[in-house]
């Protein structure tokens, strides 16, 4: 078991932060090789609000993964959500110097750079510059405008902003836990590589991640990432209207939710009631079945129609922005029974559930393929992913030490190793990573 051929995706959720270490078997599926699971008690709303308790939770899930695995865990892919990520749009423009050369990946950066140039809100940095089509002089609806001629390259933008502070927070927490950044990945952007195919993202799909705290919606039309939101609900928020609801604590609460729990409250009949045991001698509760699932529907429904309204604001209604996929639900809040019927009755929309069995070996333990583990599987993706680039490079190099020794060749060659360097277009958030590692060692 080679070292390098592993990765591990930390999931720092707002109910239980997951460490999955795994690899890759020879038929390109991925082997989850040790999984850690623990509470998490200072993270709300996908934002660190206890930092002590969040290290204790993120050693606690290592740990266990460690112990099951037997593998030491040094570097983890995070994710990043929590209401205060949002996106917006825009458009830029660079002329280049000699239009008479090729556009090359250079010309790329200068554009994604100059859009990092953004004045923002105080407090707010720019996380994610993902680039949609491109405009190469009057040329417009160009997906890959490298190796074509022209003065003037325009391109429209998705871009990603959060607050520094809690990017920082999470950072933090993963250092002082004893294990080092790889990389910071937006969190609707790994459960949509978890759970969606790419016909999908062509056809037009909308990913809807609900998760305890927040729920993280992700748009992608012809393959390209058009919208993110994250809603600051979650299955907690149905938790508490349960507890509110019925006057019983929040374990007991949560148990109902996953037990008896219902999106549809025409399915139950009145007659149909559960006994719930009463606190300290007490005399136990009875609770209808109807009502119980009258508040689930409440809430939910508020919920969808959040996520129906942000679907509404990309411009799904427009004959261009059509989502011919529909929708996909994922994360552990969508397992509530009858949540995908009442998703296709608001919206209108076909919906179908989102496992992220796909991706994983045939030998897989079944509990891995539940939506909620969608997101620790996505990010387990992108660390192997950036692996599996790492390693193709250094294998050009050999190659090209091997067979060359004329400078010229090499330098020819050099090129090439660039060129293939390249294609990953999460240049910025690496620099991202780097620059937080960089603010996390001058902190000590």
């Amino acid at each position: 078991m080679e070292d390098n051929k592993i990765a591990v995706g930390l999931d720092i959720g707002t109910t239980k932060i997951v460490a999955m270490i795994g690899r890759k078997n020879e038929y390109g599926k991925i082997e989850v090789v040790g999984i850690g699971k623990a509470k998490s008690l200072g993270v709300k709303r996908g934002v660190v609000s206890n930092i002590t308790q969040t290290i204790q939770s993120i050693q606690q899930a290592v740990e266990e993964a460690e112990s099951v695995s037997g593998v030491k865990i040094e570097n983890v892919v995070v994710g990043i959500a929590g209401q205060h990520i949002r996106s917006l749009h825009h458009s830029d423009y660079i002329t280049r110097n000699n239009p008479d050369e090729v556009i090359e990946e250079l010309d790329i950066d200068d554009l994604v750079n100059q859009v990092h140039k953004l004045v923002m809100l105080p407090g707010e940095e720019i996380i994610h510059v993902l680039p949609q089509e491109f405009k190469v002089d009057s040329q417009a609806d160009i997906k890959e405008p490298i190796g074509m001629y022209g003065g003037r390259l325009e391109a429209n933008f998705h871009v990603v902003v959060g607050q520094v502070s809690s990017i920082r927070n999470i950072g933090r927490c993963v250092k002082s836990a004893g294990l080092d950044l790889s990389e910071i990945t937006l969190e609707p952007l790994a459960s949509a590589q978890a759970v969606l195919s790419q016909e999908e993202k062509e056809a037009g799909v909308a990913l809807i991640d609900i998760g305890g705290g927040t729920t993280d919606l992700a748009i992608f039309k012809d393959g390209i990432i058009r919208h993110t939101a994250v809603i600051p609900f979650g299955g907690n928020v149905i938790t508490d209207d349960i507890k509110e609801g019925c006057s019983i604590i929040e374990k007991q609460a949560e148990l109902l939710k996953i037990k008896f729990g219902s999106a549809w409250p025409g399915e139950n009949k009145e007659t149909e009631i559960v006994s719930i045991p009463g606190l300290r001698g007490r005399e136990p509760k009875e609770i209808t079945l109807k009502n119980l699932s009258k508040i689930i529907h409440a809430r939910v429904q508020e919920i969808i129609e959040h996520v129906y309204l942000e679907i509404k604001n990309y411009g799904h209604e427009t004959a261009k922005g059509k989502l011919i996929a529909g929708i996909v639900l994922t994360g552990g809040g969508s397992q509530l029974k009858h949540l995908r019927q009442l998703v296709e009755y608001i919206t209108g929309m076909d919906a179908r559930i989102g496992f992220p069995n796909e991706h994983l070996a045939g030998d897989s333990d079944e509990a891995l393929s539940s939506p909620s583990f969608a997101t620790a599987v996505g990010l387990l993706m992108e660390g192997l992913e950036k692996d599996i680039k790492v390693e193709e490079i250094e294998e050009i190099v050999e190659e090209i030490i091997n067979e060359n020794s004329n400078e010229e060749v090499d330098k020819e060659l050099e090129q090439k190793v660039e060129i293939k360097q390249k294609p990953k277009k999460k240049s910025f958030f690496e620099k991202f990573t780097e620059g937080l590692k960089d603010f996390l060692d001058n902190a000590e």
